[in-house]
Formats: structure tokens, sequence, C-alpha cells
């Protein structure tokens, strides 16, 4: 049956693709673990870099290439797809192949500019900056390679990357005719057609964390409509989402016919097809059906559905924000720590209050929920460094010990004690003696305290904190729970897949 011409079939859409960037950049702060060793054309480039960088001309940038205080870094990541101006992602630095650094532990990338892999030396412009502490993960059992490590949520875009339609005709007739259909059915600003070739996609903020769902809608719609023929269109698409394999193509129809579907969508949030009903109700609440709420919250709270995941993020898309975050904040309550995490994911995006939220020594975010039964500890390593404490406050026992792999940070408590002190040794120092510092049992005090950047008066050392680095926190905190020092459950994010 011909239900019409669609705008997919008379375009083809070119949306912004993940991009694989790489530069080469200067890590600071080595003490000594770094290189003077460099080639001669990465020296040069990066020489001219710095200058542009620097608000003085008085630093002599040859001398702080080759300290052994500095590397000279590969940086690269991956960029994701229709990002936005501003955007943050995560970065992978390696020290050069060849020279002698031995440790970018603890270090600092020092800004530096990403471009298309493959192109150095050739003038493009930059994609991307890159920016930020070295992460050297620990938590893993086995050796760590610390001449390699990541820069968290390091890399952020310089451009927004729009999507395009391209007419395999060009054709201005078609050209406006497509742009007035979308911003009939979008809001007014969403095409605007340049040429008879090309029409520019502004994705409505609806749209705007499911880009590429977007762009289905698009292909997916008619350009022309009756009432007649959209009867027939909704009934063969209602028909498809029931029963064909490509769900995905007939629930993006659905969508772009808009809420003429919603009768006839209706008779499916009942199916006896879990998946069937979870597409029904996406669709329907997208278009602005509290039915399609209400289905898609009793799966999200249903204990043995498959789809909870996707039902949640689903509200979050396309709910108000009171109704999402009332699914979320029930869902923290929940016994399987990996229900709890979406709901704080979910509750993340829309700011609640639910979390609070703290910047230390502004490296990593901690972050407190106290409505959650369970208690736990989860720490990322990918995205934003951030350690969040479920079922807060979370409390230390008295009478441990812990120390970190190189043994220059302590955790000590005796029996009986209501506070713990936190020792961190200056091993390269041996004529200065170990800084210590007292905190409470509170955990989120203890984190502070070794966090927190250390503040020197008159050479000594005084609060507020040890200046311990978001990865060695975050080791510690495992071994405290491995070791009952915490009772609480570890969980620690994955690492960014770069490779």
């Amino acid at each position: 049956m011909d239900l019409g011409t669609t705008i997919g079939s008379l375009t083809d859409a070119f949306a912004p693709e993940s991009i694989l960037v790489e530069g080469y950049g200067l890590a600071g702060g080595l003490r000594g673990t770094g290189s003077a060793e460099c080639p001669p054309d990465i020296r040069a480039y990066l020489k001219r870099y710095i200058l542009t960088q620097l608000a003085e001309s008085t630093v002599d940038i040859e001398k702080l290439i080759s300290s052994l205080d500095t590397a000279v870094v590969a940086v690269r990541g991956i960029m994701p797809a229709a990002v936005t101006k501003n955007q943050y992602f995560d970065l992978k630095v390696e020290a050069l192949r060849g020279t002698q650094t031995t440790s970018l532990e603890g270090g600092w990338l020092y800004r530096a500019e990403l471009k298309t892999a493959g192109s150095f030396g050739i003038d493009l412009r930059a994609l991307a900056t890159a920016e930020g502490a070295v992460f050297i993960d620990t938590i893993e059992a086995g050796g760590t390679d610390k001449k390699a490590g990541y820069i968290l949520a390091g890399g952020t875009v310089l451009d927004e990357y729009k999507a395009h339609l391209a007419l395999r005709r060009p054709n201005y007739r078609i050209a406006n005719a497509i742009r007035n259909r979308l911003n009939n059915r979008f809001p007014p600003d969403t095409a605007r057609a340049f040429s008879p070739s090309l029409i520019e996609l502004n994705v409505p903020a609806k749209y705007g964390e499911q880009k590429q769902r977007f762009i289905s809608i698009v292909n997916a719609m008619y350009l022309s409509e009756t009432a007649e023929v959209t009867e027939k269109r909704i009934d063969r698409f209602v028909r498809e989402l029931a029963d064909s394999e490509d769900k995905d193509a007939s629930e993006a129809a659905l969508e772009a016919i808009g809420n003429k579907c919603l009768r006839k969508l209706s008779n499916l949030v009942n199916s006896s097809n879990e998946e069937v009903r979870l597409r029904a109700a996406r669709c329907m609440l997208n278009l602005g059906s509290d039915v399609g709420l209400e289905a898609l919250r009793e799966i999200a709270m249903d204990k043995d559905s498959a789809y909870r995941m996707e039902a949640l993020e689903a509200i979050t898309a396309g709910a108000s924000r009171n109704d999402a975050a009332s699914v979320s904040r029930s869902l923290l309550r929940e016994a399987s720590f990996d229900i709890r995490l979406a709901a704080y994911a979910q509750l993340r995006k829309l700011e609640d209050i639910t979390i609070t939220q703290e910047l230390i020594g502004g490296n990593f975010y901690l972050e407190q929920i106290v409505r959650t039964r369970e208690k736990a500890i989860f720490v990322s390593r990918s995205g934003q460094p951030r350690i969040v404490l479920f079922g807060a406050p979370l409390y230390c026992r008295d009478n441990i010990f812990v120390e970190s792999s190189d043994g220059n940070i302590i955790i000590d408590s005796s029996s009986g004690q209501e506070d713990v002190w936190l020792i961190r040794k200056v091993p390269k120092r041996p004529d200065i003696p170990p800084i210590k510092l007292k905190s409470s049992l509170k955990l989120s005090d203890i984190i502070r305290t070794l966090c927190k950047e250390a503040v020197v008066e008159e050479g000594t050392h005084s609060r507020p904190g040890l200046n311990v680095t978001y990865a060695e926190g975050i080791a510690l905190l495992k071994q405290m729970c491995e070791k009952g020092a915490v009772e609480a459950q570890f969980r620690a994010g994955p690492l960014p897949k770069i490779d």
C-alpha cells in the first residue's frame, strides 16, 4: 500500500558522528618522574602553541618542556556523536614512547588542542580542547601502567555540530515544503532551508539527549497528509509495532504522525508483549499522554520487568520534571543497586534536591543521597569524577588501620575513639615530619579532610586537607569497605572506552 512520500525517501540525513580526536600536550606536576625528551617537530609545535596560551611571555618554554617535572604526552579521545558546544568527554593520555618518563601519576594536563586523528602538522582548526588532572586507576587488580592515564571529562567541544538534510535531487519547492512540514510539527525554528539541496536542523530541546531518535522521526515523516491517508498510516504502523521485528521504525513513524495516533496506540499499552507495552507507552508519553506515563511507571516499578531501565529513561526524557523525579525517588529504595544507580543518574540530570553536591579540591564532586536504605559507595571512572554516598550519612567504625599502596597515606583510629587520624608522609623530604589531621568518623568528613587542598601558612601545614588525589582517595575507600571499616557496598563505574 502506497502511503505517500516520506522525508527520508527524498533526503539523506547527515548527523554528526563520533570523531576520534588527538593532539599533543604537556603534563606538569610530576615531581621528577617526567622527561626532557621530545621529538623536534612536536617540541616546535608545543613551543608555538604554549606561547598562544600565555598571558606573559617571560616563561622559559624550552626549560618548561625539558623539566623532569613535566612530560610531553599524546592525548586522544572520542568526541561523541551529535555533540553540543562545551560538552565534555573523556580523554586518554600517554607518555611518548622512547622517552624516560616513568609516571604521570599526580600530574595535570595543561590546556591542549585536539584535532581530527591523523592530522598532526596539517593546518586544521581544533575541534576540542583538553585539560585536567591525570587519573590513573588503581582499583582493578593487577599491575598499573603509570605512564598512561585518563583525563575524566577533560575534553571540551568547541563548536555546535548540527544535523542536515541533503536533498538527493535539489529542488527549491521540495526543500521549502520539508522546512514548512518540520516547522509545523516541531518548534518553528527547527528547520532552515539554506539552498535547494540543503536543510539545517536545530534539534528541539525535548530531543536534546535523543538526537538520533529525532533524526529517525524526521526521516519517517510524510511530506503531505490528509485525514483519510493518515488513518491508514496509523493502522499500518500500530499493527507493525505489535507484530513486526522492526519496531524502531514503526515507533518513529507513529511519533512522527503525532497525537492523532494516541487512541489506537492506547490499545497496545495492555499488550501481553512487554516490549510492545514499553514502546507504545513511550510513544504516547512523548506525544503528551498521561496514559503513556502511567504505563511506563508500572514497568519501571515492576521488579520482574526486563525493561525497567528503558522505562525510567523514557520517563525522564518525556515526563514533567516533577513526575520524573517522583518515579526516580521511589526507585532509590530498591534493593537492586543497578536500579538505585539508574534512579540516581536520572535525578542528577534533573538536578533534584534529593542529591546534595559539593566540589572537593576543585577535582571531583562528593554527592550524598539520604533516601536509600542500603548503604553503598559509588565512584565514577568515566565522565565527571564523583563519589556518591548512598544512604548518607555513612560512618567509619573505630579501631581501624588503612594504608595506601605506597604507604604514604594512613587512616588510623584506635578502639573507643570518636575520631580518626589522617596521616600523609612526604617520602622525598625525610626532614619534613608526616602531616597529621584529625577528622570525625563521618565518612564525608574523612573524604573532605583527605582530598581538600592543603593550606600552608608560614611553612607549616594547616587545615583544610591533605590534598590526596581523586584516584588515591577512591582506592582508599575501596580498602575501607573491604576491611569492614565502612559497612557499605563499594561499586566503581566503568573506565572510558577510548581504544
